[in-house]
């Protein structure tokens, strides 16, 4: 079974490795029963949402990479 990129927009997943400019980021979300890891990047560019953010998956890249930005203002 395979992702699609319909199915992975608007997931809520959580940082797990900071995002941010000029860094490979990760996030786990949960997706297919489960919670999986993806590496991640800022939806904007100048952006960078620390460990432990609740985020939105807003692009995703397979197999294994998403866009995301920070799910609440804060």
């Amino acid at each position: 079974m395979t992702m699609d990129d319909a199915s992975m927009v608007g997931l809520m997943g959580r940082v797990t490795g900071t995002v941010g400019p000029g860094l490979v980021g990760e996030v786990m979300v949960r997706v297919r029963g489960g919670a999986e890891h993806f590496l991640a990047y800022p939806a904007s560019p100048q952006d960078r949402i620390e460990r432990g953010t609740v985020v939105m998956v807003v692009e995703y890249l397979p197999p294994r990479t998403v866009y995301v930005s920070a799910a609440y203002d804060g």
